[in-house]
């Protein structure tokens, strides 16, 4: 499948509102990489695919994730992470987009998880920096997001923990082993 053939099925999935999000994650992630020298194309494709199955109601969510395997310790999470898992395995099921890192970014881009690669990092940060996001702390994370990836993602997910601890939300384990793992590899401490 071509990109244009993937921005043609994601455009056709999608909202006017979830797609221009989509292009714009997308156009951030693609800078990032260009800066990290990462590939640009499997930045892109992770980008493109990442809210590919966002809009997917409650119960078909539910029903793919119990259909196709998927990992069902996410149904006793906030509905707001089943669309990455889903989406990961519909581009690699569906749209036979089979590269493993860009499956991982997609299905990893709302929890993050320890050791990601860069395709996972840089989509991870992409998202949360895309240029409509509006929140506390989101610009300090954009300018170190082009300095040091690591505690760019580091510091979304300092945001983002206490934000969901305040409103009384169950946090997915992957989440608190990103910043685990994130928080020793930015003090330099590889063991």
């Amino acid at each position: 499948m071509t990109v244009e053939e993937v921005i043609q099925e994601v455009e056709r999935m999608l909202s006017k509102d979830r797609f221009n999000h989509t292009l714009r994650v997308t156009e951030v992630a693609v800078k990032l990489a260009k800066h990290y020298n990462e590939s640009a194309n499997k930045v892109k494709l992770a980008a493109l695919l990442h809210d590919y199955a966002k809009e997917m109601s409650h119960d078909e969510l539910k029903g793919y994730i119990t259909n196709h395997q998927l990992n069902k310790e996410l149904l006793q999470f906030n509905q707001e992470l089943w669309h990455g898992p889903v989406a990961a395995h519909l581009a690699n099921n569906v749209l036979e987009i089979n590269d493993e890192s860009v499956q991982r970014a997609i299905h990893y881009h709302t929890t993050g998880r320890a050791e990601m690669d860069m395709v996972e990092l840089i989509l991870f940060v992409a998202d949360y920096i895309e240029p409509a996001r509006d929140f506390p702390g989101v610009d300090q994370v954009r300018e170190v997001a082009f300095t040091n990836l690591h505690e760019a993602a580091l510091l979304s997910l300092k945001n983002t923990i206490p934000f969901l601890i305040q409103k009384g939300a169950t946090i997915f384990p992957d989440t608190f082993l990103a910043y685990n793992d994130l928080t020793t590899f930015v003090k330099g401490d590889s063991n």
